[in-house]
């Protein structure tokens, strides 16, 4: 506790001697709000909350360039329609988006003058966003902008940047349209470029609080945040959604829905016989969520698609189908091994206790006749 109140004690000495973002109409109350809710979602100490601040105000803005290749483009949607507007304008304010089609004034050969430009200025210190998937067949020929292949841009932009963020599964590992026969030869970007920097924040779409946080790392700590093997952030895919799920206790219970619409499924039971791939994929949709926070897809009823997993599309599908076997008790435990636990377990409680009641009945008829 004490910890704590020393971090807001910093917080608000930070928020008296600072007025930068004031002057650009966003109030310090908001302001501060955003970097405590960032802090937050990194997983960092509220102590650090002051120098998060302090690198949102540094006057350097870092460069981005964001390239799009086989996508549907609903991260640049996500993104664009992001529910908290302080995190818009404070996105929009601390970088420099130098190239990004779907969002830039400038077309055809100025807007890719721009990125030559941009990559020649900051050399090094620009951060690239890559979304969708790099086709590597026919010498790249499936995705050309410019008269260059996704593969070579990928190559140029993502070897020369500070750190690539690829948003959503495509440009993370390939996703949908590297599912198989996977015709175009579609990879992640860490496969096109293996000495590239790169985080991944796959899902789909990429939720908008995990990239903003990602780069409110990158400006505050001048690195990377940590990873697992798949080289996804911790602080955002560190744990299961199994573990993190408001239906856990319905699935611990035995309770799960048997079709769409039955009792169970308005009461709002596990969804893992419905397909429900929580239990294999790692994420913080249960936590972050989407729509101001309000909804994620179970909590909507609907399972996990498991669409944060490197192919996904071909592991995960059928997506009405359910997993074979899902991690719990210490074992791998089917769904129906769990219910006839709990069944057994109950049937044996009860047991235990008509055993109890009939000693007690019996001892106090005991006493009855002695006295």
């Amino acid at each position: 506790m004490a910890g704590n109140d020393d971090g807001n004690d910093l917080v608000k000495q930070y928020c008296k001697s600072s007025g930068s973002w004031e002057e650009q109409g966003i109030s310090r109350r908001g302001f501060l709000k955003f970097c405590t809710a960032m802090s937050a979602v990194l997983a960092l100490p509220v102590t650090l909350v002051p120098r998060i601040a302090e690198a949102l105000e540094d006057d350097k803005r870092p460069s981005v360039i964001w390239l799009e290749f086989q996508s549907c483009t609903g991260d640049t949607e996500a993104l664009l329609r992001a529910a908290n507007p302080t995190v818009a304008d404070i996105v929009l304010d601390v970088l420099s988006v130098d190239y990004a089609e779907t969002i830039m004034a400038a077309a055809g050969f100025q807007a890719e003058a721009a990125r030559h430009a941009t990559m020649k200025a900051r050399s090094g210190t620009y951060i690239a966003v890559v979304e969708g998937a790099i086709p590597t067949g026919a010498n790249g020929a499936y995705c050309c902008i410019g008269g260059r292949s996704a593969l070579d841009i990928t190559r140029e932009v993502c070897g020369g940047a500070m750190a690539t963020i690829t948003v959503g599964t495509c440009a993370s590992y390939g996703g949908i349209p590297a599912a198989a026969p996977n015709p175009t030869g579609a990879v992640g970007v860490k496969d096109a470029v293996p000495g590239a920097t790169v985080i991944n924040l796959p899902g789909c779409p990429v939720n908008t609080d995990n990239l903003v946080a990602t780069i409110v790392h990158l400006l505050t700590f001048g690195a990377p945040p940590a990873t697992d093997g798949k080289g996804r952030p911790l602080f955002a895919y560190g744990k299961r959604i199994h573990d993190n799920c408001e239906r856990r206790p319905h699935f611990d219970a035995g309770q799960y829905v048997e079709q769409w619409g039955d009792q169970a499924h308005r009461a709002g039971h596990c969804l893992y016989k419905m397909g429900c791939k929580g239990p294999e994929t790692f994420h913080n949709c249960p936590s972050q969520r989407y729509n101001e926070k309000t909804a994620w897809p179970v909590s909507a009823g609907h399972g996990c698609a498991g669409c944060s997993e490197p192919h996904f599309w071909d592991s995960m599908t059928p997506l009405y189908k359910r997993l074979p076997n899902v991690p719990g008790f210490g074992v791998e435990t089917t769904a129906d091994q769990v219910g006839l636990g709990i069944a057994a377990a109950t049937a044996a409680a009860f047991g235990i206790h008509g055993v109890v009641s009939a000693l007690r009945k019996g001892n106090d008829s005991g006493d009855e006749k002695e006295g």
